[in-house]
Formats: structure tokens, sequence, C-alpha cells
């Protein structure tokens, strides 16, 4: 039997993994599927392992389990630990509120449980739905979840392949099924972020500061040929993202800088 590790974000009872999980559920009946997601919100919480407390693991029902103040990259390094002899066949990170795409995936916790998957050795996807206004309360997640389990089958019949320490990044149009246009193979774009913070005092005078909304500038929001270009213009988006950072035009300057 084949096996799928499912994780999120955003919580165990976010509205996109219960879609997810709905879906996986109904459509590969033969397949284990196994959930083990952060007990709230733990959005932009990156690649953080929780290496300096303890952990609690709760079990909600037969194969899914929330994991107390654990970040997605917790639950899937605990849940390759703890309840798999041989490695599953997938690991799935989603369906997010909201996209990651550009600069968004170095913040991401979605995309980090894909990516402690991917530094396992195990094919990886991390999903995520984009949404404008009240698109999500129109559309909820039946398209993410269409498309999603399009690529997931293809994944566990090996006719869509990753490579070695790379995963897959989807990231859904906040569209209608009739408006989406179809799915592209798209590379990062970038964004500018501005800071922004809040400062305030609460009720005892103590002052304190919130991490405020930045001013996002989208430099690539026409170009379709990106992952912010193609779900701003109605496209889903598929990039294959891997872990080697390294700026290699610039390794030449370096040396000549340090002769």
């Amino acid at each position: 039997m084949k096996q799928i590790l499912l994780t999120n974000d955003d919580g165990f009872d976010a509205a996109g993994l219960v879609a997810l999980q709905n879906m996986l559920k109904s459509n590969l009946s033969d397949v284990r599927v196994l959930t083990i997601a952060p007990n709230r919100q733990k959005s932009a919480c990156s690649h953080s392992l929780s290496l300096h407390n303890p952990l609690h693991l709760f079990k909600i029902s037969d194969d899914f389990y929330r994991l107390e103040d654990g970040t997605p990259a917790d639950c899937v390094y605990i849940g390759l630990a703890k309840f798999f002899s041989a490695m599953p066949d997938l690991i799935i990170s989603g369906i997010n509120y909201g996209c990651n795409v550009a600069e968004d995936i170095s913040y991401s916790g979605t995309c980090a449980g894909a990516k402690e998957g991917a530094l396992q050795g195990i094919k990886s996807i991390a999903i995520s739905q984009f949404y404008a206004g009240d698109s999500l309360d129109k559309y909820g997640y039946d398209l993410a979840c269409k498309i999603s389990i399009n690529l997931i089958k293809k994944i566990l019949n090996n006719e869509l392949q990753i490579a070695k320490k790379e995963f897959l990044n989807l990231n859904i149009p906040a569209v209608s099924k009739q408006d989406y246009k179809g799915l592209k193979v798209t590379k990062m774009g970038q964004k500018n972020y501005d800071v922004a913070i809040k400062e305030a005092i609460d009720p005892r005078g103590r002052g304190y500061i919130w991490i405020g909304e930045p001013c996002v500038k989208c430099e690539s929001a026409n170009d379709l040929n990106t992952d912010i270009g193609a779900i701003l213009n109605d496209y889903a988006s598929l990039s294959a993202i891997k872990f080697d950072a390294t700026a290699y035009e610039s390794l030449e300057n370096l040396k000549k800088c340090l002769q």
C-alpha cells in the first residue's frame, strides 16, 4: 500500500487541510494518508525545528494527529520518525490559505513542510490557494483539490518525476473553475517587501510591537513564466524548487576580490 504524509501551516482544523483530506480519501481509497498538523496557525515560521522545547502529539482520529506548538517541519520530522518503518511515497503540505510565490517561499511554513520531506529524499509538494477579496468564500478549495489530485496521482504513478533535493510548489489562482485558464510550469517571480511595524501600548501600559502588513511590489506580475504572473492572470503555477541557493555567477568575482 502506498502512503502519504500530509501536513500544513494553518493548523489541523484549517479548511484547506480538511478539503484536501476529504479529496484524498475519496479519490485514493487504496492509499494510506497520515495527517500530522500544527495545533495552531504557524504561517511564516519557515523551516524552523523545535530543538529547545518538548513537543506533545495528540491523536484526533485514526491517522490524524495535531502537534502542540509544532511547526510543519516538526510535523514531517516526527511523522517520519514515529509512524513509518518505510518512507512514505509522498509528502504533501497544504492546502495553504494564501499563495506562496517568489520570496514568500523563504518565509513559508507550507513550503518548509515539503522542503523537509525533500531533505529526507521523499517526493514532496507544497500546495497553496491564492485569494483576493471574498474569492475563497465564493469558490472554496474545489479548484485547488481538483488540480492537486491530478498531480498527486501522476506522482504516485511515477508519471511525474521530482528530482532529489527538490520539491514542487503549486499555487492556485483566485478564480472559479469556469474562469481557470490552465496550469503553467513557472519559475520563481520577484517581490519587493517594505518593512512595516505597528507600535502601541497594551492595557497594562506596556509597549509592544506588531509586525504589520508590508507593502509588496511585484516586479514580475505580468510575466506569465513566473509563479506570480501566472496566478495573477488566472493560471495555476507549478514550480520545481531546489536547495542549492549558491549565486554561481558571483563566485568568480569573489575569488578575484580575495586575491
